[in-house]
């Protein structure tokens, strides 16, 4: 059984596919949310759930305190599924029925000029390389300057080949779950020397008031 682990909808049942899908563990998920709540990046935030199936990312984003997210789901099943998960949780999200990569290549702009504050990439285990790396580097007109994007992988699977305006920032693993969390680079004027000439490493500022 999924349910949403903690916030407004707490304890809600989430509805999963017989097949096609990987929904993250509720364990995983609890870890994972701990860490965003950590790093105050979830209050307020717009959301972009890629591969969401279920959207169990999205929601549970959304019942911590996020404002909206967008689901996106490429099998018809499973955004089907996603769908009846916001009707019943009563969160803000709508559902793209989607290939991401094809999502994602419909906006064209400059990079960190998006409206989205986090962003989650949770593809199936088996995705070919190449399309992890297209995903990622079709991301940078949809993201903001201060957004935060977390990449969900098997721990057999090679680490993320980051685009230029994507620095990673850290990694915890769970189990078979790595979970990379990335974001656009801090301007270097944004360090403040701390006492003994010890650079203090500069935090990010995300909408909502929020630090990381």
């Amino acid at each position: 059984m999924t349910r949403i682990v903690a916030g407004s909808a707490k304890g809600r049942t989430l509805v999963v596919p017989k097949s096609g899908t990987r929904p993250t563990s509720e364990r995983v998920r609890e870890a994972l949310f701990s860490r965003l709540d950590h790093m105050k990046v979830l209050d307020g935030a717009a959301v972009l759930d890629l591969y969401a199936g279920t959207g169990a990312l999205g929601l549970e984003a959304l019942s911590r305190g996020s404002s909206h997210a967008t689901l996106v789901e490429r099998a018809g099943a499973a955004a089907r599924v996603a769908s009846a998960n916001v009707r019943t949780t009563g969160l803000c999200a709508r559902v793209v029925t989607a290939d991401a990569r094809a999502f994602l290549a419909a906006r064209r702009g400059d990079e960190l000029a998006g409206e989205n504050d986090l962003v989650f990439v949770d593809p199936p285990y088996n995705i070919a390389e190449g399309d992890m790396t297209a995903v990622l580097a079709a991301l940078g007109p949809w993201i903001g300057p201060d957004a935060l994007v977390v990449v969900e992988r098997s721990t057999r699977a090679p680490a993320p080949s980051w685009p230029s305006f994507l620095v990673l920032e850290d990694q915890r693993t769970w189990g078979e779950t790595v979970a990379y969390f990335a974001g656009p680079p801090l301007p270097e004027d944004e360090g403040a020397a701390s006492a003994g000439g010890a650079t203090e490493m500069p935090v990010r500022s995300i909408k909502g008031g929020g630090k990381r």
